[in-house]
């Protein structure tokens, strides 16, 4: 009977920390997702990860709302040729989660040479109805 004790209060403490790592994983993969999409330009993917009221800072001091950062895209305004994101953490409170990585990035933006992106960002995601949606955005120069 004091195991089965044990093993209840264990696991009433540890479901937290298995759901916050459950959706730890979850926003990895939403990040990854939108890294692919923001190299391929993709408009339905980017559009389905980011939500209708979305803020997107620039390290140009340029914010844009989720219609002008989908069409920045894919006009080729701007053209992320790779992206590799470096030393990401992620911490989730509630129904917020917290990105922080460096992004490393070759551009080819339209009517531009080719050159390298070196960002400082910090990602907001929000989970609205089981689905973590990307609500903020800004970049710093490194």
């Amino acid at each position: 009977m004091r195991v089965i004790k044990i093993l209840a209060i264990v696991s009433f403490f540890a479901s937290p920390v298995f759901s916050q790592s459950k959706d730890i994983v979850a926003v990895a993969r939403k990040v990854e997702a939108l890294r692919l999409a923001m190299i391929n330009a993709d408009s339905s993917q980017l559009n389905s990860l980011v939500v209708s009221w979305l803020s997107y800072g620039h390290s140009t001091n340029v914010v844009e709302n989720k219609k002008q950062f989908i069409t920045s895209l894919i006009s080729g305004k701007y053209d992320f040729t790779d992206i590799s994101l470096k030393e990401q953490s992620i911490v989730i409170n509630n129904n917020i989660a917290i990105v922080r990585h460096k992004l490393f990035g070759e551009t080819h933006d339209k009517d531009k040479p080719p050159s390298l992106a070196k960002l400082g960002v910090l990602l907001i995601w929000q989970k609205i109805d089981k689905k973590w949606m990307l609500v903020a955005r800004q970049a710093c120069k490194l």
